[in-house]
């Protein structure tokens, strides 16, 4: 598939960029830029192309390629260690028009070729059903985009027409109900299922699959509106354009169920969680590099490929820079402690990463990983942990020596030497890795990402960049979706046999009998960070403004009530690994960490009531009365 979109993707921004145009704008293009319509429409290779550029369109909240690893860095899940960047945490709060979108440019392309392939005279039956299908599922999947970001918008299923009257009033269309954009999601998903292929190995393309893990996760982000909505009332419109009725969540929630349990079950394919490697932790890294048929957790992916047009450089924006190709680019995307900390104890108990003990003195570790011993496989997974493996090396990650009168002995940078007390040869003193405050392209949480990060030679090069798939439903995630619904519906036991699943690949094996709010919501944060979904989980649930209050944090906050879904998070703390320097003494040589809030970090994470639906912009307002404003716009 993704080579045939590679070899004839030019023509696709040939026949869309002409079909947005008025007919007249066709007489300004010579005519040997032109696919005539009727030829598109009539090859199935170039239908593939035109629906290759609307799948490279789709709309992420994350992705790999570009400046999206900004995407990854906020929300105090992790610290952006590079200067242009520290906005991110130095600002108090989010304005009202972040996240939003309103590109009716793309849902005109998509009807457009739903139109055109229904008329299509050329094409086999079958290959004419599939396109269509795929493009409806492109549509259904982009409105659920626009649906989480901005509540009820226009839905517009027809190429709109203008006649060059003067009057533009049948164009201009109302916002649905918040709801009726997700039956739409809905209903397009059950209406398209059985035309798409049932078929586990297509993964860059609709499938039966994609769209059975599209309803589920837009049935649940419903019910859990309609569910929670009640602690948001400012949050609400008298049309309904914003906010859905409580009555309404109980269905949700069972469709939700119903169409998770259909790929559970095998009605879409044999999906199964990925368990190939061994090491646990490794296997989680694997998920997310593996694109062979053996991985059969991911369902629908934005595929790249290398020596292509479409590669991405979150490698190379990432990796360690002790361990980067080139010594150009690296460490930007650090994991806050306040991440780390959250992935259990394998006895299912949450507890901060021990630096004192009861006493108040340092706790010491031979190896700086002891220190993370004993918790759930995804840390080690998802995180390049102190002295963790990349490409066949490990990370320098550690600020200084720590020496016996309690004074600290470091530098700005691992190639200035200091002399230790004592000796006469100067000698490295802080890592390669970091941490030092304000060193950009360096970690200074102590902490770099695992999740995505490419092992194979040469893909952390500006030159050859990566092909690392971004994963946009996986069966873990269906999993998940399952439990959430299962435990809103009241069905406990089957809610704690789908959360056990994903927890068991985890490592964690005791297992969960009666699972609570508070663990769906921890269960989602560890397993799916920095896929997308925490920011849409936490205004669904309608949590967000409690977690993000816009108030600075202590340590001690940082350290409890970590398993609470509640817990305050608004500043990415880090965990600096120290040397400790003592001749003589039996913790000489050893290891001591201490909780840092990096300097940059000046502002606290603040939700405000108006965050909850973007702001529609006010050209939007202008050209359209019939829009109604955002709450709090």
């Amino acid at each position: 598939m993704m080579k045939n979109i590679y070899t004839v993707l030019t023509f696709a921004a040939l026949l869309l960029t002409g079909a947005c145009k008025k007919d007249s704008a066709f007489l300004d293009v010579p005519p040997k830029q032109i696919i005539p319509e009727e030829v598109a429409f009539s090859d199935p290779a170039l239908v593939l192309s035109v629906l290759g550029d609307l799948y490279n369109r789709q709309l992420d909240f994350s992705s790999l390629d570009g400046d999206g690893w900004r995407s990854f860095v906020d929300f105090s899940e992790a610290f952006p260690s590079e200067n242009g960047s520290y906005n991110i945490v130095q600002r108090t709060g989010w304005g009202y028009g972040e996240w939003g979108n309103w590109d009716y440019g793309y849902i005109r392309d998509m009807n457009l070729f739903i139109k055109r392939a229904t008329a299509a005279t050329k094409l086999t039956e079958t290959d004419k059903a599939r396109f269509i299908a795929e493009a409806r599922f492109l549509r259904a999947n982009f409105y659920f985009e626009l649906v989480k970001r901005m509540g009820g918008v226009p839905l517009i299923t027809e190429p709109m027409q203008y006649d060059y009257s003067g009057n533009v009033t049948n164009l201009q269309v109302p916002r649905s109900k918040e709801s009726e954009i997700y039956d739409f999601v809905i209903s397009e998903a059950e209406a398209i299922k059985d035309i798409l292929p049932k078929d586990v190995n297509q993964k860059s393309r609709a499938s039966k699959g994609a769209a059975l893990a599209m309803e589920a996760r837009a049935a649940l982000y419903a019910g859990s509106i309609a569910k929670y909505g009640f602690k948001t009332p400012q949050v609400t419109l008298p049309g309904a354009e914003v906010g859905i009725a409580a009555g309404l969540a109980g269905g949700y929630y069972q469709k939700a169920l119903s169409a998770a349990q259909e790929i559970i079950n095998g009605q879409a394919g044999a999906y199964q969680l990925y368990k190939v490697l061994p090491d646990l932790s490794d296997n989680f890294a694997a998920v997310f590099l593996d694109k062979s048929s053996v991985n059969q957790e991911s369902i629908f992916i934005e595929d790249f490929k290398v020596n292509s047009a479409k590669v991405h450089g979150f490698t190379t924006n990432n990796q360690p820079f002790s361990i980067s190709d080139e010594g150009l680019d690296a460490g930007r995307l650090n994991p806050s402690l306040n991440l780390v900390q959250a992935f259990e104890k394998l006895d299912n108990t949450y507890a901060p990463i021990a630096t004192k003990d009861g006493q108040g003195n340092p706790v010491y570790y031979t190896n700086q990983l002891d220190a993370f011993a004993g918790r759930d496989a995804r840390l080690a997974g998802t995180i390049l942990l102190p002295n963790g493996a990349f490409k066949g090396k490990n990370v320098d990650v550690w600020a200084g020596y720590q020496l016996a009168d309690g004074s600290i002995l470091t530098s700005d940078d691992a190639s200035h030497l200091a002399k230790l007390p004592g000796t006469d040869v100067a000698v490295q003193v802080v890592g390669k890795d970091g941490p030092v405050n304000g060193q950009e392209f360096r970690s200074q949480t102590g902490f770099y990402i695992r999740k995505y990060l490419d092992p194979q030679v040469g893909s952390g090069r500006r030159g050859r960049q990566s092909d690392v798939a971004f994963i946009r439903y996986r069966y873990a995630e269906v999993l998940l979706n399952a439990a959430e619904a299962a435990f809103e519906l009241g069905m406990g036991g089957v809610a704690d046999g789908y959360i056990n699943q994903v927890r068991a690949r985890a490592g964690l094996t005791k297992a969960i009998q009666g699972v609570t709010f508070d663990q769906i919501v921890h269960e989602r944060r560890v397993e799916l960070v920095f896929e997308g979904h925490t920011l849409f989980d936490m205004k669904r649930w309608r949590l967000a403004h409690i977690v993000w209050d816009g108030s600075q944090m202590s340590v001690s906050q940082l350290v409890s009530n970590i398993g609470l879904s509640t817990k305050k998070n608004t500043q990415p703390y880090g965990l600096w690994p120290y040397k400790y320097y003592n001749p003589g003494n039996p913790n000489h040589g050893k290891w001591l960490f201490k909780e840092v809030l990096p300097t940059a970090v000046t502002g606290a994470n603040m939700f405000q009531m108006g965050n909850y639906y973007s702001n529609i912009d006010n050209n939007v307002l202008a050209a359209n009365p019939k829009i109604v404003k955002q709450p709090n716009q």
